[in-house]
């Protein structure tokens, strides 16, 4: 072997050392900064694992015995018992009922006076004030504030006697009971809807609207062909935050209405609220996994609809 060949051999020799030692020193580094970030993590995800995953993992254990005291396994005589119970039934109905009517409600009003405002309308700085003050209203002052108005003897039982002569209605325990709560989740909730929408309108590029314009486009054919694509996430973002609000109104139709309301009004909370003062557990637990269960199904259900009418905006 020549000295030039020889010196060659050394010198690879010597870049495949080097290389081994960068991959040992990036792994090294990679392993470091894994333990960082999982150290930084840790704390949350033990507090994750404690107060989310533990106590669902016991709730699932509570559904199939025969009651919290007594841990014999029954199978799922809890389930038959909770899905062929006409409370639970009623529950469902009124509140799957009132998420299909608020739901959207809360979507298209809150876009609708979105687009008001972007379009430049004047006072449009006091109108959003106006909007965003029930946000700041606790719920105890909200109740006081419908009760005002709705009960027996209220304001709109005066005004519709005064000006029309009619006979008092004792709206929460009336036909007209859910439509009352209905207009309490709109007002409370169209405010922060209407800011989200706000955002997302304003970031949609402008030389895209431009260009439509050009293009001859209308302002219908530019809402639906490249507004709704944009805003597509936030009406995603806006739907889950709405039906977790509506399936929250429970407090509020507690407040007015106590444990036992107008039929309507009777929500799945009412019928856990009841379970629990009666101490039966296991139906509770049976309960709660079925409404886990069901609010997977939607919220998968709207995942992939963003994902399918979402998927060609650019991030």
């Amino acid at each position: 072997m020549s000295e030039k060949q020889q010196q060659r051999g050394e010198v690879l020799l010597k870049r495949s050392e080097l290389n081994k030692q960068k991959k040992r020193l990036h792994r090294r580094r990679k392993i470091l900064d894994w333990g960082v970030f999982t150290g930084y993590l840790l704390p949350s995800l033990l507090g994750v694992f404690l107060f989310f995953f533990m106590p669902l993992l016991m709730l699932l254990k509570t559904s199939f015995q025969k009651s919290s005291t007594n841990t014999d396994f029954v199978g799922f005589t809890n389930y038959t018992r909770v899905l062929t119970n006409g409370a639970f039934k009623d529950a469902s109905i009124n509140t799957l009922t009132f998420a299909l009517i608020a739901v959207p409600l809360a979507i298209v009003l809150a876009l609708l006076i979105a687009l008001l405002l972007n379009s430049g309308m004047p006072g449009k700085s006091i109108f959003r004030s106006i909007l965003l003050n029930p946000m700041m209203v606790p719920v105890a002052s909200i109740v006081l504030i419908w009760q005002v108005f709705f009960s027996y003897n209220g304001v709109i039982n005066g005004w519709l006697g005064n000006l029309f002569g009619l006979d008092k209605i004792d709206w929460l325990k009336s036909s007209y009971a859910q439509i009352v709560i209905l207009i309490m989740f709109i007002w409370k909730n169209l405010g922060y809807n209407m800011v989200l929408f706000l955002a997302a309108l304003n970031n949609i590029p402008n030389e895209v609207i431009e260009s439509a314009k050009m293009d001859g486009a209308g302002p219908v054919k530019r809402f639906f062909s490249i507004k709704m694509h944009y805003l597509s996430s936030t009406i995603f973002f806006v739907g889950i935050m709405s039906l977790i609000n509506s399936f929250k109104i429970f407090r509020e139709v507690y407040l007015l209405t106590g444990d036992y309301p107008f039929d309507t009004l009777y929500m799945l909370q009412h019928y856990m609220n009841n379970a629990f003062r009666h101490l039966d557990y296991s139906r509770l637990s049976s309960g709660a996994i079925i409404m886990c269960i069901v609010m997977i199904i939607i919220v998968g259900f709207l995942f992939f609809a963003e994902a399918k009418f979402g998927g060609d905006i650019e991030e």
